[in-house]
């Protein structure tokens, strides 16, 4: 199970206790981590056990806040749960030593009424619920609603009515409203308000994502109206597979790789990997960019569920195969460090910050390993047989050797109608 930003009650700190005594296993066992790692690349080997050892990190600094807490000294864990209204609740519970079941007694409730408030972070209970639990806990607060619902709610009431019909005409041609009788009413003052709705829902669950990282600047987009909407609609499609029951995520389990690399050789290869990950429980997403908004692919959590978002930008099969494997290594690298937050990645990007970096390089070397890349034939090849013969070598489409062909000689003449275009929306994107 995933932990979230903080450890909320005892079964979460045991959980945490145990993933990071796993965690602390694999690492200081050559054998055990070895196992892991069987087949892949040094490169992705030596990035995995960064990870895993930041993951632990990580998970015992949030038992050592939840501890503090139970103490006495709340400040750790109120850091943690920021302006979040629900979980400041559940950090007075803690603060004020209260176990969920006295918090209920206190409350003329049953114990299972707060195991399930606090399981959604009380976003599911009324204002004056909220107040009571509030004043019981000695919790003096005030909120803004803009600030609660999230900064998707200013946008959409400031944005002019050509952008939200900008945005709407996008979504009724892609499918997003079909199954939503209230957007019958075309006016550009319902657009407005099914807007709102349709971005702030999923910002009070899951917040806004802030970070798009499309270089060395980490450039904050909580208030840009596309990206807002577009996570949205990716969010509520997870949301839906999800529901359907799906495996749970391993995040120490990466044996499957290369039998994802290996999907790429397929002419469905792209439907094969959104099947193949579904089973590793990660949820591939196809969604195609609103206009005008630059982004390839997408990495965050929906719950404890990771979620790919991929839009296709570039209808090639060596684009697609290299966005997918950065979003991967997104998912298998920062999974505790970032994936909460979420990843939005525009390849344009001419320089990178350590994290994208690191998300590149997992996706150059499980694609195509360094080793065998620099002794390869195919590096200087001017001949397309050489190219497809190191391809097969590696098991994987030749239109991969030949995109990084094309990035590292910088000229995108070359080898250019074997690519694959026009070879993958078609699977993934009706």
């Amino acid at each position: 199970m995933m932990i979230g930003t903080v450890i909320l009650n005892e079964r979460e700190a045991r959980e945490a206790r145990t993933t990071a005594a796993e965690l602390e296993a694999a690492l200081s066992s050559e054998a055990i981590f070895s196992s892991i790692v069987a087949g892949l690349p040094p490169q992705i080997a030596d990035g995995f056990r960064k990870s895993l050892n930041g993951q632990k990190m990580e998970l015992e600094a949030l038992v050592q806040a939840y501890d503090a807490a139970k103490d006495g000294d709340h400040s750790k864990l109120k850091r943690r749960a920021g302006n979040d209204p629900g979980l400041c609740l559940i950090v007075a519970r803690i603060a004020r030593g209260l176990t969920q079941k006295e918090l209920a007694r206190k409350l003329g409730l049953k114990e299972q009424q707060i195991q399930r408030y606090e399981a959604d972070r009380y976003r599911s209970i009324s204002l004056a619920n909220f107040q009571r639990i509030a004043s019981v806990l000695g919790v003096q607060w005030e909120i803004s609603l803009s600030k609660w619902i999230g900064s998707g709610w200013d946008v959409a009431r400031d944005v002019t009515a050509t952008e939200v019909r900008k945005i709407i005409k996008h979504a009724r041609i892609n499918g997003w409203f079909d199954d939503d009788a209230s957007t019958a009413d075309t006016s550009d003052e319902a657009s407005v308000s099914y807007l709102q709705r349709y971005v702030s829902d999923q910002i009070v669950k899951y917040g806004s994502p802030s970070l798009l990282r499309t270089g060395l600047n980490v450039d904050d987009h909580s208030d840009d109206l596309l990206l807002l909407a577009w996570k949205a609609r990716v969010t509520r499609r997870a949301e839906k597979i999800i529901e359907t029951g799906i495996p749970e995520y391993r995040s120490l389990d990466i044996s499957w790789l290369i039998e994802l690399v290996r999907l790429s050789e397929t002419e469905d290869g792209p439907l094969l990997a959104q099947q193949f990950l579904l089973s590793k429980g990660i949820v591939l997403i196809a969604e195609s960019q609103i206009p005008s908004m630059k982004v390839d692919g997408a990495a965050f959590l929906v719950g404890s569920t990771p979620v790919i978002g991929i839009t296709v930008r570039r209808d090639t099969i060596d684009s697609f195969w290299f966005t997918l494997m950065h979003e991967v290594g997104h998912v298998i690298l920062h999974y505790r460090s970032g994936l909460a937050i979420g990843f939005f990645d525009d390849s344009d990007a001419s320089a990178l910050d350590e994290i994208e970096a690191e998300a590149n390089d997992f996706a150059s070397n499980i694609l195509i390993p360094d080793e065998r890349w620099k002794r390869s034939p195919a590096r200087i090849a001017k001949s397309s047989a050489v190219v497809e013969r190191f391809a097969k070598e590696l098991k994987i489409h030749p239109a991969i050797v030949f995109g990084r062909i094309q990035k590292e000689r910088g000229n995108y003449a070359t080898f250019s109608g074997l690519i694959g275009r026009g070879q993958v929306r078609k699977y993934l994107i009706p």
